[in-house]
């Protein structure tokens, strides 16, 4: 685990972060994808959800 993960762990389950701030600490290799999940529970890279009609 990065030097940061215990960090931004406990601003993310304070909310004190987004999922989107934790995201953008991949690009600058300050946390890895797995972390990014472990944190959120969001799989990197985020894609938009789908939605599906199940006709109510």
């Amino acid at each position: 685990m990065s030097d940061w993960y215990e960090t931004i762990k406990d601003y993310y389950d304070d909310k004190l972060w987004t999922p989107e701030m934790v995201r953008d600490m991949i690009p600058i290799k300050i946390l890895t994808p797995g972390e990014y999940q472990e944190i959120t529970g969001f799989i990197y890279p985020a894609t938009e959800p789908v939605v599906i009609d199940l006709g109510s």
